[in-house]
């Protein structure tokens, strides 16, 4: 079994990892977005 401790460091690098995966996850679907929306806006000039 896991001391307290050493519980409260793993989920706290777990929820950190997380956090990096979100930021990470947001990033490419805003580039994906201004990607595509400068894709559609080339079609029309």
């Amino acid at each position: 079994m896991i001391d307290p401790d050493r519980q409260a460091e793993i989920q706290a690098r777990q929820r950190s990892r997380a956090r990096v995966t979100a930021i990470v996850l947001f990033a490419f679907a805003i580039l994906f977005f201004f990607v595509t929306i400068a894709k559609i806006k080339g079609l029309h000039s």
